[in-house]
């Protein structure tokens, strides 16, 4: 109370008053109906006094005020600011959320398909964007005060993080940088390293949720707390919680039961009273079904709700059985209202498209407050999702984790289904940083008083696992940031080789290589401290072990490269024998997968090779397509044959035989099987072994035998001494080795990349060419591909259609790789164009190898992807939506969005095509005009 205050103490504290209200913080604290947290006015006065913020804290902590607290000081002060997003959906909802609070007029929008008034004090925009803008030295960069990059964590990502490291180490130094950033481990890491770069950076971190998060389980017909007692509401607080001893008795109870499968009736499905008397005699635990978790969470006021589920099939699947099941959340005046939403905002859709875009199963859904949201749909279709979600309107949504990157809609529940999700490679436990992301959406600061986390049962759970799982803030931030062909000529042309160098050893993925060094350092001096103890276990009386172990090893090695020798002349003969099949021959595999009786229906040899030719698919040898005897069409490899494989016989393959088919496939194996299946192949014999007649191995032995040390009695104690000596020394090498590369390794990678470009004249010591000056505006995965496809003419004289179809195969990448049937693509001057991409690419693969640039390591073309062209080209040739989606086998929404990559990089290629006397420029815009129609073109998001 004031009134308790001395007359000295009114005064001081009426002067912090008045200094507040002198601020620029002051106004725009009064913008907002609730006062700011206190990590987010340390964070606004930390950029008034001129330093640059990085703010990490929680999804739906309200990080994003410190970025508009930038938009307030650019305005007040007369200067620019870009928002930057790393999706083109957020840069729209930024825009209309800054244009309702700062007006129209001083807002702006940048994306790869929109432009807004781009000239305006604020932007926002695309990272790639900005990036393309200091590459190109655009004038908007002048008066650039502040640039905020929301969601920087996706510097992680391994296809798309470089950029946002390009963007922080290339902004002029008069930039303030506002970075904000989920919840990450490493905070005060990568605050150092922004330190390093970009000068005076606060780092403010906060892990104090706005919302309190309350964790539970539900099994059967129970929703049972995770912990037992969450006094801190959500884990952020120093009290300790146990796991609910309900939920650990669940777990032990079932797996006492021990439930087996197997003892299900072998064929034939458990009728629905069997499998209730099942879940009875199990203790009444079993996972709930869609329909049963949502009219819980209704009957307990948890929704609206998001329930993730990490498959599209399965978030549609889930709609479907909601529906089925009778469900209805919304009422007969918020269905009315949602019809009025959706039929404005599809109004534009054309009514020929709506029954193939599944229009009318969608509305049905969202009309009873269901939807699902996956990158699979309609992008204008998610956005009526979102909205109708954020209004109230949707109560339950099905999605797959893209949603929980960064789109602004938190739910009151987040449901799990499964803790388990498949990560492009295999089926993997997420980790507790995604756990973090996934469960942030629960909670609506200003709306919700608490937000649930709901995981449902599943067979084994182990509750112990989920709670650490629930209870660990670990999301480390890593670079993922590797030079690319276009950066390097962009950097040569802005700052010389020399300084491009030394630009790119103050990347955060060279800063975080170099603090690894010191740890190895010290396990380098365990070691050499561990050598001295083993090489005195080796002494031996009678002469030098350490020598006489030297002649041991040698032995081994020669032996083993005598082995390996045998090994690689078998695998080069079995080569030569599968280049020799022909379509109709009939093999036995040898090993493999697929090992047996099997008919050659193509040899896998690309036409024309002649020797030592690196052809596109040849790379790993020839590789032929088979209908093996059990009706398998399968590729395989010379991995499946270490011996020459025989002709053990000839068949005739009908012309109408179809891979695909079921039946055509069947009757071609059964003739197999008549012809040739009494056949018993020749088995291989062995060789003499090389090792028997080599000088070497015969002079080694000698030596061994002769040694003094051969005939002590404890020979072989002091032998397993030398052993561990040598694999010790030989890690300590590795470690060694691993410092060395860890040192410089991006500028190595940078050199490299150079001389690469200087042997194919893109670059002259620190001049850029004309080449290299066309390879600055392509910008890619597959930028040196494209540019040397401008430069022989690969596009010249082909139709619009027949370009972009070309220019699919530079972004297009199938989802799952499909080796049995080759993409469609169409005839003619495009099949030829197509062919001579993938020839290219064989010799750039071919130059990467030899200048030791490795794709595994994320550098490097990889191979281009035909299987979107035949979509691309019946697009931009006006066929009808059913029509390509149904060849193209695709959803609506993948398909619009890999067009709108197409269309991206037609823009690229029109502007980095030569001018004079080329058609290429002229039809790439043709190409946009085409494929910027009906669906692709009222999507507004990509």
């Amino acid at each position: 109370m004031t009134e308790d205050l001395s007359p000295a103490e009114r005064y001081a504290a009426a002067r912090i008053r008045a200094a507040e209200e002198a601020t620029a913080l002051a106004p725009f604290r009064e913008m907002y109906e609730f006062d700011l947290d206190p990590f987010q006015i340390e964070a606004c006065q930390a950029l008034e006094a001129g330093r640059g913020v990085l703010v990490a804290a929680p999804t739906g902590s309200g990080k994003t005020i410190v970025g508009e607290f930038a938009v307030h000081l650019a305005l007040q002060q007369g200067r620019k600011c870009f928002y930057t997003t790393p999706i083109k959906a957020l840069s729209n909802q930024k825009y209309t959320d800054l244009a309702k609070r700062y007006g129209a007029d001083k807002v702006g929008l940048l994306t790869g398909d929109n432009s807004v008034n781009s000239e305006a004090p604020v932007v926002v925009m695309t990272t790639e964007v900005l990036r393309n803008m200091l590459y190109a030295g655009s004038q908007s960069l002048r008066g650039l005060g502040y640039v905020v990059m929301d969601e920087v964590h996706y510097l992680s990502d391994r296809f798309r993080g470089a950029v946002w490291e390009e963007v922080i180490i290339h902004l002029p130094e008069s930039v303030t940088l506002v970075s904000l950033s989920a919840t990450v481990s490493n905070a005060e890491e990568f605050g150092d390293w922004l330190d390093t770069v970009r000068g005076d950076t606060e780092v403010i971190v906060s892990e104090h949720r706005p919302v309190p998060l309350w964790q539970h389980v539900m099994a059967g017909r129970r929703m049972y707390d995770l912990f037992e007692e969450e006094s801190d509401h959500g884990g952020r607080g120093t009290s300790r919680r146990e796991v609910n001893p309900d939920l650990v008795r669940l777990a032990r109870m079932e797996n006492q039961r021990g439930y087996n499968p197997r003892d299900r009736r072998r064929g034939k499905m458990v009728r629905e009273a069997d499998r209730e008397r099942e879940r009875r005699q199990r203790g009444r635990i079993w996972t709930p079904a869609r329909p049963e978790v949502i009219d819980r969470l209704d009957a307990e006021g948890l929704l609206p709700a998001i329930t993730f589920i990490f498959s599209r099939a399965g978030c549609e699947a889930a709609v479907q059985q909601c529906l089925h099941a009778g469900l209805r959340l919304n009422g007969d005046e918020a269905r009315l209202r949602v019809r009025e939403i959706v039929e404005e905002r599809t109004s534009a859709i054309p009514t020929e498209d709506l029954h193939v875009l599944g229009y009318y199963e969608w509305l049905e859904g969202l009309e009873r407050g269901i939807a699902a949201h996956h990158a699979g749909m309609l992008p204008t279709f998610k956005e009526v999702v979102e909205e109708l979600f954020v209004r109230g309107l949707v109560k339950a949504v099905f999605a797959t984790e893209t949603l929980a990157l960064g789109i602004n809609m938190p739910a009151r529940s987040v449901v799990l289904e499964k803790l388990v999700k498949w990560n492009g490679e295999q089926h993997a436990d997420i980790t507790p940083g995604e756990y973090t992301q996934l469960t942030g959406r629960a909670g609506r600061r200003g709306i919700d008083v608490e937000g649930h986390a709901v995981v449902l049962w599943q067979r084994a759970m182990d509750p112990t696992a989920l709670a650490g799982l629930a209870g660990t803030r670990t999301y480390p931030l890593r670079s993922s940031f590797r030079p690319s062909y276009n950066m390097a000529v962009n950097l040569v042309h802005q700052f010389g080789r020399h300084r491009s160098r030394e630009l790119l050893e103050t990347s955060f993925a060279q800063f975080q290589a170099d603090r690894s060094v010191v740890g190895i350092s010290r396990q380098v001096q365990k070691n050499e401290a561990g050598l001295e103890g083993y090489r005195e276990g080796m002494t031996c009386h009678l002469g030098d072990f350490e020598e006489y172990a030297r002649l041991r090893r040698d032995l081994k090695d020669r032996e083993t490269e005598l082995a390996k020798q045998g090994a690689a002349q078998r695998r080069a003969a079995a080569a030569d024998s599968l280049e020799k099949l022909k379509p109709g021959d009939v093999i036995h595999v040898p090993t493999g997968k697929f090992a047996g009786l099997a008919l050659v229906l193509d040899p896998g040899v690309p036409a024309g090779r002649t020797g030592g030719h690196r052809g596109f698919e040849y790379h790993d040898g020839p590789r032929p397509l088979v209908l093996t005897a059990e009706r398998q069409v399968k590729r395989l490899a010379s991995i499946d044959f270490p011996v020459p494989v025989e002709v053990l016989e000839r068949m005739r393959i009908p012309k109408s035989f179809n891979p695909r088919a079921p039946q055509s496939r069947r009757d071609l194996a059964s003739a197999l099987r008549t012809k040739a299946g009494h056949i018993v192949p020749d088995r291989h014999r062995k060789s003499r072994s090389a090792a028997a007649d080599d000088r070497e191995i015969t002079r080694l032995r000698a030596e061994l035998r002769a040694h003094p040390c051969h005939g002590c009695d404890e020979r072989e104690d002091h032998a397993r001494w030398a052993e561990r000596y040598h694999r010790l020394q030989r890690d300590t090498r590795q470690l060694e080795r691993r410092i060395e590369g860890r040192t410089n390794t991006i500028a190595r990678t940078f050199d490299r990349i150079v001389a690469l470009l200087t042997e194919m004249d893109y670059l002259r010591a620190d001049e850029v060419t004309e080449h290299g000056r066309r390879l600055a505006r392509l910008y890619g995965e597959l930028d040196l591909l494209a540019s040397e496809c401008l430069r022989e003419g690969v596009w010249e004289g082909l139709s619009p259609a027949e370009l972009a179809a070309c220019a699919s195969a530079l972004v297009y990448e199938a989802r799952q790789s499909d080796d049995a049937v080759a993409p469609k693509v169409p005839g003619g001057k495009a099949k030829t164009a197509l062919g001579d991409m993938v020839r290219i690419w064989g010799r750039l693969d071919a130059l990467e190898e030899d200048f030791k640039i490795n794709q595994a390591e994320g550098v490097g073309q990889r191979e281009p992807d035909l299987g979107f062209a035949w979509a691309a080209y019946q697009w931009a040739s006006d066929k009808s939506l059913d029509e390509v989606l149904r060849e193209a086998e695709m959803p609506a929404g993948d398909f619009v969005r890999w067009t709108k990559q197409v269309i991206d990089v037609l823009g690229q290629i029109a502007a980095a095509a030569p001018s004079d006397g080329s058609t290429v420029a002229r039809n790439a815009r043709r190409a946009v005009d085409a494929l910027l129609r009906g669906v692709v073109a009222y999507s507004s998001v990509g």
